[in-house]
Order: C-alpha cells, then sequence, then structure tokens
C-alpha cells in the first residue's frame, strides 16, 4: 500500500540539513537539525539524496539574497534530486520509492523537502540522483531563457556568457539540440578550451570585457540572435552591440554589476529587446508551467544521450564549507553537487 501522511497533518520528521548561523563566510554554515512536516494534498515528501550547489547559495549565506516568503530562511539550496518517502493525499503522479528532481525556493541543502507533486520531475533512465541532482537549476533556467524568454530556434547564432558555468554548459547543449550555432565567453581560456569536446566552436576570451566584433565575426555578420547574459551592467553595452537586428537579450544575472548607461540610440535602431528573468521568486503556478513544459520537451533529449549534466566534482555534505569556497574560486567547470550519502 503506498504510504501516506495525510491523516496526520500535524507530524513532522528531524532531518538534517545546511543552516545559515548568521551572514558571513562559508564558516558560517553548519549541518544541523530541521523539523519537516508531512506532505499535505498534492504534496510529495522527497527524501534527499543530492543538491546542486549555485552561486546563489552563496549569496544567500552573505545575506543579500534571502529566501523567498514561506521558504526556510536559513537553509539554502535550489535544487535537488532523491527519492520519494512519502505521499499525501490526492497526488496522483509518483508514489513512494520514485528517483524525482526539482527547482526549489530554498531549503535543498537537507535530507528531506517537500514539494508539490507538479514541481517534480522523473530522474532520467539510467542516471543516478547525483547526477541528476545537477540537472534542474541549470537546465531549467537555460531553457526558459533561451526557448521560451529568447525564441531560440534552428540556424540562429546565440551568444552564452559564462558558458562554462553550470548553465553555461546547460545552454551549450540546448543550443546544440536546437540546431542553433552557440558562440561561448569566459575568462579563461583554459575553461574555453575544455569545452571544444562538447561542441563549442566559436570560443572568446572576454579578460578585457570586449567581445562584440568577435561575435560579429563568428557569425559572419549577423551578429547574436539572442544573448543569455549572466553578467548584468558590466557587459550591457557591448551586449547590445553584439546582438542582431530584432535580437534579445535575455539576463539571469549580474555578475557584473545591476546598474550600467543603456545605448538606446543602439538598441532602438535594432528593435532588439531585454528581458530580465529570474526562476526562483516565480508563483507556485509559474513553476508548475515550466516543469510541464520542461518535463516535454527537454527530459526527452536525455534519455536520448543528447543532454548531460556536467559535473565538476561530488562532495559530501559534510563539506559543505570547503564546497562554498570552492564555488567562489571560479575554477569550476559545470556543477557542483553536494551529496548526503
Amino acid at each position: 500500500m503506498q504510504a501516506s501522511w495525510s491523516t496526520l497533518p500535524r507530524m513532522s520528521i528531524t532531518a538534517r540539513a545546511v543552516r545559515i548561523k548568521s551572514p558571513g563566510g562559508p564558516e558560517v554554515l553548519h549541518i544541523e537539525e530541521l523539523l519537516v512536516r508531512s506532505p499535505g494534498p498534492g504534496e510529495v515528501l522527497v527524501e534527499i539524496e543530492a543538491a546542486g550547489l549555485n552561486r546563489a547559495d552563496c549569496l544567500q549565506r552573505k545575506g543579500v539574497y534571502p529566501a523567498p516568503p514561506g521558504v526556510v530562511a536559513d537553509v539554502p539550496g535550489l535544487e535537488y534530486a532523491g527519492h520519494v518517502a512519502a505521499v499525501g493525499s490526492e497526488v496522483t503522479r509518483f508514489k513512494v520509492g520514485d528517483g524525482v528532481m526539482a527547482i526549489t525556493g530554498g531549503a535543498s541543502m537537507a535530507t528531506h523537502i517537500v514539494a508539490h507533486e507538479g514541481e517534480l520531475l522523473p530522474i532520467p533512465a539510467g542516471m543516478s540522483a547525483t547526477q541528476a541532482a545537477a540537472i534542474p537549476e541549470a537546465f531549467m533556467t537555460a531553457y526558459d531563457a533561451l526557448v521560451l524568454q529568447g525564441g531560440m530556434a534552428l540556424g540562429q547564432h546565440v551568444l552564452i556568457h559564462a558558458v562554462a558555468s553550470g548553465v553555461g554548459t546547460a545552454a551549450l547543449q540546448l543550443t546544440l539540440a536546437t540546431g542553433a550555432v552557440p558562440i561561448g565567453t569566459s575568462r579563461k581560456q583554459d575553461k574555453l578550451s575544455r569545452l571544444e569536446a562538447m561542441g563549442l566552436q566559436h570560443a572568446i576570451v572576454t579578460s578585457d570585457g570586449t567581445f562584440a566584433e568577435q561575435v560579429r565575426t563568428a557569425s559572419k555578420g549577423r551578429l547574436a540572435d539572442v544573448i543569455l547574459d549572466t553578467i548584468g551592467g558590466k557587459y550591457l553595452a557591448e551586449n547590445i552591440k553584439a546582438v542582431a537586428v530584432s535580437g534579445r537579450i535575455v539576463t539571469i544575472g549580474l555578475l557584473g554589476g545591476a546598474k550600467a548607461e543603456l545605448p538606446l540610440g543602439l538598441l532602438l535602431a535594432k528593435r532588439a529587446s531585454i528581458t530580465g528573468s529570474v526562476l526562483r521568486s516565480r508563483s507556485l503556478g509559474e513553476k508548475l508551467t515550466l516543469t510541464q513544459a520542461f518535463r516535454s520537451a527537454v527530459l526527452p533529449l536525455f534519455e536520448r544521450g543528447l543532454l548531460r549534466p556536467v559535473i565538476e566534482e561530488v562532495m559530501p555534505m559534510a563539506e559543505i564549507q570547503k564546497a562554498h569556497t570552492r564555488m567562489e574560486s571560479d575554477d569550476l567547470l559545470g556543477k557542483l553537487v553536494l551529496s548526503w550519502r
């Protein structure tokens, strides 16, 4: 019989979780106990086996990127993978024991989490939970930005900033799977060289902050139909130079600052658009819509071997402080994953 805690709404379990003692450096992170409630109607309790580490977790630790309302404030983590431990009433898509993965507004750096069943995705066949933990945030962010927001299509040129990051490597693979032409940037040549095996033919080192003319050369004068921007202010002017007529710039990060002068004349002349996008603060309804679109359009590509998570290292959750230090060293290709096992 399928387990259900729906008749025990006040029941909770004691989980383990990474907790932020106070804003600061990696030393403020400690593994402590956390009470997790039972799943309600339409909800699932997931036992988490692994969670992906993201820059947003570092910002939350520093006190500059708080969790959304209703999410545990002192437990970081935006994605996870594991298996269904229990279900509430009215759950129809999953059963106890199913392997699942998902994005979340926070609190995935714990051994257990409660989620709406519509937020969950099945782990692709033949893939471990540790591998799957590197999928949700990177690939759903890239899919939403490039396809749903940016309208990426066959034959277009796509400029991917920070292409060696988790989102960047996901965007590279989605671009190739779509039949578009990726152009990737990084401040480090060695990262770009490592991505050649993944199909990156047009690579630009941006140590001096310029790239528009190199995009023009790589695209044979067409410039970029879509730009995936994780840098923000520092690259704004160059992005507008690099974007094609009627092109789209989708900004999903502000690593290079939140403010910059906007060359409106060039923007108008190119009839280009700039869109801002973030997943974390979206409503449950918006996340459910994105999850089901991703399940239909992207998940089969993992099954066919066209997409795969790029993982730099899997570390024990007990080494969370070391993992944050590693994340901030900027020497990664792809994702860091933290495992409870």
